[in-house]
């Protein structure tokens, strides 16, 4: 792989070590390396999966910044021992950045949550040993979290770690920009059902993903199932694969969806995005296991209005219930349904907040906000000064509500879907 840039010599200033570079990770490394003024480079760690692979995750990722640790390793030590500032995520292996941590340097971690399954998984003894070891010994050092969901915060904050200094992030893949007018113009789905024999546009809805257990793919096909005996029209893609393939297409047999949803199967990124440029609403049913879910950031962006679980850590961050999408109880699937009902029937509404979905993403939850604000909390917090970075003042911009590395709010499991409801994250 041909290398740019920084010469062998030279010191980089910030290094992002992550267990692989992917498509969602390549629009906000692309944008800091921009903010860096080229001092930056990406760090992988590991090679990614065969599956991830079957799915176009390792597509566009052959990157000028892009180091791999398991063909160069000493050379990479060498940049996260001397770089201004170490972004680390994505990995549990804390050998990569041990030396740095041992030495005082900066440190901003980023991570999904730590309890996905239950945050009764605390009292573990030998849990707390590791925490201890890996987070809580460092509550007073340079060492800073940036919180990739919303329940992070509480999640660490059981630990007793990062006081003070937990602050929101996420994950950014491509933004797009539209005309939202055509973009919207162009949803829905033709059918042969019109008037005289002509073809009608009726609602498109997309769910896509792995098909397995925690994504609860099951749930469109409910869903679909409820509106068909409701007598509405419609239709539903439900892309992917996975183990509960064969389950869904039982389910669609049984209740007699077959000229109501389709079932695609494995698609690339690129055609996902297709398929949700045309949809009208995009369903996201999966449970707490879902630390971020990067799909909310790319349906929003295509103008899709969003029907999504309150568990998934990025919901309570992006949407805001009935502005830009709905949000629905966790398990709750009467609300799942009525919800999608509301939008199927209300295509003003449904447009309404699809155009407030793409808003919310071009507009603050993107790689380029994201990166401008990183490089400024950075130099706030005095890791790097404002003369080595490409922004034109250190202060945050004033946004209303919740952004990349705003201060995070402790979102506590426990009367969280009410706080969300009524905007109070």
């Amino acid at each position: 792989m041909k290398k740019e840039g920084n010469s062998a010599s030279e010191k980089i200033k910030f290094v992002f070590v992550s267990n692989y570079l992917n498509h969602h990770q390549i629009p906000f490394c692309n944008a800091m390396r921009e903010r860096m003024k080229g001092s930056f480079v990406f760090i992988q760690t590991e090679s990614m999966e065969a599956e991830r692979v079957r799915m176009g995750w390792n597509e566009k990722t052959a990157q000028p910044y892009l180091r791999l640790y398991y063909e160069e390793p000493e050379k990479c030590r060498q940049l996260i021992d001397e770089a201004d500032v170490v972004l680390f995520g994505g990995s549990d292996e804390e050998s990569y950045i041990e030396s740095r941590l041992d030495a005082g340097k900066p440190v901003i971690r980023y991570s999904e949550r730590m309890y996905k399954t239950g945050q009764w998984k605390a009292v573990s003894p030998r849990g707390l040993k590791k925490k201890y070891h890996d987070h809580t010994q460092y509550r007073k050092a340079a060492v800073y979290l940036l919180c990739a969901g919303a329940y992070v915060a509480s999640d660490f904050h059981i630990v007793r770690a990062y006081p003070g200094k937990m602050y929101c992030w996420g994950y950014f893949p491509e933004t797009r920009q539209y005309d939202v007018d055509k973009l919207m113009d162009e949803k829905g789905r033709k059918t042969g059902t019109g008037q005289g024999g002509n073809s009608a546009v009726v609602p498109s809805i997309l769910w896509a993903g792995r098909m397995i257990d925690w994504k609860h793919p099951e749930l469109p096909m409910e869903t679909a199932a409820y509106l068909k005996d409701r007598g509405l029209l419609f239709h539903m893609d439900i892309i992917g694969g996975g183990d509960k393939k064969e389950q869904l297409d039982a389910m669609r047999s049984r209740y007699g969806l077959e000229d109501y949803v389709s079932l695609p199967g494995f698609m690339s990124p690129e055609q996902v995005r297709a398929y949700m440029e045309k949809a009208d609403i995009y369903l996201f049913t999966s449970d707490r296991q879902e630390g971020w879910g990067a799909v909310a950031n790319e349906a929003m962006n295509s103008g899709c209005a969003l029907v999504a679980d309150h568990m998934i850590g990025a919901v309570p961050y992006l949407v805001k219930h009935g502005e830009n999408g709905f949000i629905y109880r966790d398990g709750n699937k009467k609300q799942l349904f009525e919800l999608t009902e509301k939008l199927v029937q209300d295509r003003n509404l449904c447009r309404e907040l699809g155009r407030n979905a793409y808003r919310t993403i071009t507009e603050v939850w993107n790689a380029e906000e994201a990166a401008n604000h990183l490089a400024k909390l950075c130099v706030n917090l005095r890791l790097l000064n404002q003369e080595d970075l490409n922004i034109s003042n250190p202060e945050m911009s004033p946004v209303e509500g919740i952004f990349p590395c705003a201060p995070a709010p402790l979102l506590r499991e426990t009367g969280a879907y009410g706080r969300i409801l009524h905007g109070r994250v």
